[in-house]
């Protein structure tokens, strides 16, 4: 399942706000160089898939490495620390 771009940052802030622990790791995450935050979550979806996760799961970690989606989670999240 593909969200629509519009929908990838109202989901990823909705847990966010729910969840200080995600919404820390979002920060971080949001904050990493491009091909650092592109590496990372392909290791994170490739583990992810080998559990199982559930395909909405998977795309919201798919949306977050693009780099458009990172920045506005970032800008409304603030910044890590």
């Amino acid at each position: 399942m593909t969200l629509p771009r519009g929908d990838d940052v109202a989901t990823i802030l909705a847990v966010a706000e729910r969840d200080a622990s995600i919404a820390r790791v979002l920060r971080e995450i949001c904050a990493l160089d491009d091909r650092v935050r592109d590496s990372a979550l392909q290791l994170v979806s490739a583990h992810l898939r080998t559990q199982a996760a559930a395909p909405d799961v998977l795309a919201c970690v798919q949306a977050l490495r693009r780099d458009e989606v990172a920045r506005e989670i970032a800008a409304r999240l603030g910044p890590p620390g």
